[in-house]
């Protein structure tokens, strides 16, 4: 397989990466405070309350949250490893657990 399409739902914390982005200016949240918030946001989907793709528009701390959280269709080595090797394993329409990178925790749907 050399490529798969995700969409992800990011929440940024204090020890991210660049803890800042279109929904705060600083971010402060412990990891542990964004884990939390990415479990619940997993809960209401997969329990049909919400869409991933509402969720992602609303609370994702990335820019791909005007496209509901999609990423577009992406390769291996263009992604950070522990995000691309949750992407890889899934299959579409499946979500991941939460992913832990240095931009922060995700929550991952394959969508191709």
């Amino acid at each position: 397989m050399a490529q798969v399409q995700c969409s992800h739902l990011l929440v940024k914390h204090a020890g991210s990466r660049r803890p800042s982005s279109w929904r705060e200016e600083k971010i402060t949240r412990t990891k542990e405070e964004a884990i939390e918030l990415l479990q619940s946001y997993r809960k209401q989907i997969q329990e049909g309350t919400e869409t991933f793709e509402a969720l992602a528009s609303k609370f994702s701390d990335c820019s791909s949250a005007k496209r509901g959280g999609d990423l577009g269709p992406f390769g291996k080595g263009q992604m950070q490893r522990a995000f691309e090797t949750a992407a890889f394993a899934l299959e579409v329409g499946q979500l991941s657990d939460v992913v832990e990178t240095d931009s922060g925790v995700h929550i991952i749907k394959r969508t191709a």
